[in-house]
């Protein structure tokens, strides 16, 4: 059991024993004591002065007194006006330890067979372009998220739907039509989605050049967009789409396979995946016929010009349109359909969207409209909103071909994090395939950790330069830690030294030790709380913290040349326990830690 359910259960009995009265639920639950007092759990005793008629101080020595003596896990203690510090017996602390190195995944729950079924969509491309740091940040999200509601006990279904239709995709369609001479990845020598992004933006080139030339003859500029020639063909090239034109679904089909080869390398390389990936292409006429339905059954209207709409105004929305005029689908559309095939492939519990804070109402909407179908997850689904990410210079703009593209900012960092790793000696004695793939290794975690350290909910700036640091609250500190450890581990190995054949369990720890137990004890509590407000920067933030004390303590204390042969075990075991929960914790964030560096 948790020292802090112990102390919870032993702090009730104390309240019925003195007051005569139940404590209430959660008021006996202790705190971490501040690090300025003495003590490793603190009560707070101001619920309990009804019952007590007494002061603060008064209470909370008398239960402080009862628990000294009632209570074999609390040592001593200290009173600071209400607030009772509790110092536990230090053998508790030993016993912890053992306990933890007892668990191979401690602070891993595993999932049973009837466990809640969650389903996480992540990522969410569009085929026009390749994924830029945007994607990276909504993608080491949604991988980490899984990860972490998985540890919590949960199934796990990771998805991705691919925005592979609609007018944008047709602007890239259109463009290499126009402009592309036959040219293919191969011929170019580029990855498929970077060569479809380049007709991207090439599109919009040409596009915004068509509407200054039809304003400079005294078109107003919403008249230069219906009039633009171009993106009228655009619209054509989409009509054709859905009316299921040979042509125009060759090239489409083409084009997005350069795309997906693509898009599946960028995956490999950010080490994310999924489980089941949908198209929207396969999903819209799904949607239309959900929405067909629920026009049927009175749920949508229709309006003069046929467009079908859905009536918000109960719920304090507005209006939101499902089909054009023209019957062709919007986003919304797309979304009812791929929850129809979703809600069909699994029997899923909850749904949560991973999409950027700029869908906050599209979701609210999606909730609505789900619900009023039918889906039983609809009113509970999470639209897990994230902030934006930019980079010191500012936004990011696909159009203008301003985006920082994701397999050349993977490539600057391992870079960085080769040259960096070189200047500082780390890749001294390595072979040239280990200095690379460590290189790889603490580029790409100063990449994930930098982003997913930080709240999601909150937009944040990236600054590679920052990320790759040796120092300070970042991937490769991290990840240096552990390789020290693992030294530390081997060459206690080559000396003959296995602490699991040393009696360690009379070993009383000090109070440097104490602490980091209690930091190793909370982790499963940490990944709980993640895994209940969807945050990995929890996680992020307790390795930090638990290896910048880590590392005070092998600053501090002897381990190898410590003489006490038990001592040295316990410390030994103390070190390969932190290592366990830092590649565990890393691990929940998709991050790797090498042995080596």
């Amino acid at each position: 059991m948790k020292i802090e359910q112990i102390i919870s259960d032993a702090a009730a009995k104390a309240v019925k024993a003195l007051y005569g009265v139940d404590a209430a639920p959660g008021t006996t639950n202790p705190q971490k004591t501040k690090k300025e007092f003495e003590g490793n759990l603190t009560l707070v005793v101001f619920p309990f002065l009804k019952a007590s008629h007494k002061a603060p101080e008064a209470t909370a020595q008398e239960i402080g007194e009862y628990l000294k003596e009632h209570e074999p896990a609390v040592a001593s203690f200290n009173v600071i006006k209400g607030f009772l510090n509790l110092v536990i017996a230090p053998a508790f602390w030993s016993e912890m330890l053992h306990h933890i190195d007892e668990e191979a995944q401690f602070g891993i729950r595993q999932a049973a067979p009837d466990a809640p079924l969650i389903m996480v969509e992540y990522s969410s491309p569009n085929t026009n372009k390749p994924l830029h740091l945007g994607h990276v940040r909504n993608n080491l999200l949604g991988y980490s998220l899984s990860k972490i509601l998985q540890a919590n006990g949960n199934r796990v279904v990771k998805t991705n739907i691919v925005n592979d239709r609609g007018i944008h995709i047709c602007k890239s369609m259109l463009a290499w039509e126009k402009w592309g001479n036959g040219i293919t990845p191969e011929k170019a020598g580029k990855k498929g989605d970077h060569l479809i992004g380049d007709f991207y933006v090439l599109f919009d080139k040409h596009y915004k050049e068509e509407l200054k030339e039809l304003e400079a003859k005294g078109m107003t500029a919403e008249e230069a967009e219906a009039a633009s020639p171009l993106m009228q063909e655009a619209r054509e090239m989409l009509r054709k789409w859905e009316a299921g034109d040979p042509e125009v679904r060759r090239v489409w089909e083409m084009m997005n396979n350069w795309v997906y080869a693509g898009f599946d390398e960028t995956y490999r390389r950010l080490g994310v995946d999924f489980d089941k990936i949908y198209y929207e292409s396969q999903t819209y006429l799904e949607g239309k016929a959900k929405v067909l339905e629920g026009l049927e059954k009175g749920l949508m209207f229709r309006k003069e010009d046929g467009s079908v709409w859905a009536d918000l105004t109960n719920e304090g929305l507005d209006q939101k349109l499902l089909l054009r005029s023209d019957g062709t689908s919007v986003y919304m559309t797309q979304d009812i359909g791929t929850a129809q095939q979703r809600f069909r492939d699994f029997p899923i519990d909850k749904m949560i969207y991973v999409v950027g804070n700029e869908q906050n109402y599209h979701f609210q909407v999606l909730s609505i409209l789900l619900d009023r179908l039918g889906f039983k997850w609809g009113k509970d689904l999470v639209h897990f909103s994230y902030g934006m990410v930019e980079l010191p210079e500012g936004k990011m703009k696909s159009r203008e071909g301003t985006v920082v593209d994701a397999d050349d900012l993977m490539d600057e960092m391992i870079d960085t994090a080769r040259e960096t790793s070189a200047e500082l000696g780390k890749l001294d004695g390595c072979t040239a395939e280990e200095a690379e793939e460590i290189s790889r290794i603490v580029g790409l975690g100063a990449l994930k950790y930098f982003i997913l350290k930080v709240d999601p909910r909150k937009n944040m700036t990236f600054n590679p330069k920052e990320s790759i640091d040796f120092n300070g609250n970042t991937g490769p500190f991290i990840q240096y830690t552990h390789a020290r450890i693992c030294s530390v581990m081997r060459k206690a190995a080559e000396a003959g030294i296995d602490y699991h054949s040393v009696d360690t369990s009379h070993v009383e720890p000090t109070e440097k030790e104490i602490s980091l137990i209690q930091h190793l004890a909370d982790f499963p509590s940490v990944v709980a709380e993640a895994g209940r407000i969807y945050s990995p920067s929890l996680i992020a933030n307790y390795v930090y913290d638990l290896v910048k004390e880590y590392n005070q303590f092998y600053h501090d204390y002897a381990i190898l040349r410590e003489e006490d042969a038990r001592v040295r075990a316990f410390r030994l075991m103390l070190s390969a326990n932190v290592a366990k929960v830092i590649k565990t914790g890393m691990g929940l964030l998709g991050i790797e830690v090498p042995d080596r560096m």
